[in-house]
């Protein structure tokens, strides 16, 4: 089976719902992202410090992700 060389649009009313979703999922993103950087202004210790910088990780990651998605559903709608 080969793959489709250009895919079907995604069809308005889906593309739109999924970019409410991905607009809501990055409002999530940004309070998990603002809380990392809060606590990162307090003293912690080591091991602290590094479960907030897999947070933080973690949390770019999802970002990242999250804009592939919105420019793929910008590109195919």
């Amino acid at each position: 089976m080969t793959a489709d060389p250009q895919p079907k649009p995604i069809p308005e009313a889906q593309a739109r719902e999924i970019r409410r979703l991905s607009h809501d999922l990055s409002n999530a993103l940004e309070i998990v992202l603002q809380t990392s950087y809060l606590l990162g202004t307090v003293p912690m210790d080591e091991d602290a410090s590094k479960w907030r910088a897999m947070l933080d990780n973690g949390v770019q990651q999802a970002a990242e992700i999250n804009r592939s998605l919105r420019d793929y559903i910008r590109g195919n709608s």
